[in-house]
């Protein structure tokens, strides 16, 4: 991929200096809603003392790229990222976009699609928050019942975004009926599907509409290894595997939608459940795909190529 680069927190980095990613974590994320007192507010030290071990974890098994989904509306706060950027080996991609409706901030409810573009455009062009840190990527969510009106225009402002910067678009998206919806709002704003992840595919566990959407060009996201019963797991196997047999193994990426601080906790550890770490994906996932035959090949395809692929950044600047 002569030319790309993935920006992350620290710069800009090569697309062919890293090894494994994780597609889709948490590292500081406040789900209180951007109304509440003291909203994405947090110690940056304090945030490390959390956060650290499991980051260091993830480091011992190769993990070099992580990909960070706390947008505007659940808690991003740059100056953490920024500082656990800097005690850590890992990149940390960032994202700008906003989360779904009842989360999103006051002040761009109102704001038409072109302005909302320009604002994300910004934030992958110039910086966040008042920083020179990038973001890295576009994130989005749809209501389980969505895309709602607002919803749709979060989309189409993030199909502009990604036509000017070349960042990929990924959405927060419940089940195979809303992801048809929202896959016919960015056709219809001339979005290209190869530069769109369907974030949470697992919630639909009807593999003909995965592979409905991977032949678009989607890149389908399995990202919650570990989060459920090993039934749980164990489906999401199935369609991984469903989704390698029928040739679409350039389409996969899988993670834990794991972690986090949150605000408000003592040291940030949400309840009731506590901190979930970043390792399940290669110490149970990974092993259970070897013995139903997936090569090291395959593996390396998914948990290196494919992410690489999917954040890494070519347009001209």
């Amino acid at each position: 991929m002569a030319g790309a680069y993935i920006q992350t927190v620290r710069g800009d980095v090569p697309v062919d200096s890293l090894g494994m990613w994780l597609p889709h974590e948490h590292l500081f994320t406040d789900l209180r809603g951007p109304m509440t007192p003291g909203y994405a507010e947090g110690d940056p030290l304090d945030v490390e003392y959390t956060v650290r071990p499991h980051l260091e974890a993830a480091a011992a098994l190769g993990v070099t790229a992580f990909v960070e989904c706390s947008t505007l509306g659940v808690g991003r706060n740059v100056e953490v990222l920024k500082h656990l950027a800097s005690i850590t080996p890992i990149h940390i991609i960032a994202p700008t976009g906003v989360y779904k409706e009842g989360f999103i901030p006051a002040d761009l409810l109102d704001v038409n699609v072109e302005t909302l573009a320009n604002l994300w455009i910004r934030d992958l062009t110039e910086g966040m928050d008042s920083t020179n840190v990038k973001a890295g990527w576009i994130k989005v969510a749809l209501s389980d019942d969505g895309p709602r009106e607002i919803e749709v225009r979060n989309l189409q402002a993030a199909a502009i975004t990604s036509r000017a910067t070349g960042a990929i678009i990924g959405c927060h998206t419940i089940g195979g009926v809303a992801a048809r919806k929202e896959l016919e709002v960015l056709k219809n704003a001339g979005h290209d599907l190869s530069r769109f992840i369907w974030i949470h595919s697992q919630t639909e566990r009807d593999t003909a509409i995965h592979l409905e959407a991977a032949q678009q060009g989607v890149w389908i996201e399995f990202d919650s290894v570990g989060a459920g019963s090993a039934a749980d797991d164990a489906a999401m196997l199935e369609s991984v595997l469903a989704l390698i047999d029928a040739g679409y193994v350039g389409n996969i990426m899988l993670s834990h939608d794991a972690g986090w601080y949150q605000p408000g906790e003592e040291h940030g550890i949400p309840k009731p459940n506590g901190f979930r770490g970043y390792t399940a994906l290669f110490e149970k996932f990974i092993p259970a795909m070897r013995q139903r035959g997936v090569s090291d090949d395959v593996i390396r395809q998914i948990t290196v190529a494919n992410p690489a692929r999917a954040y890494a950044i070519t347009k001209t600047r």
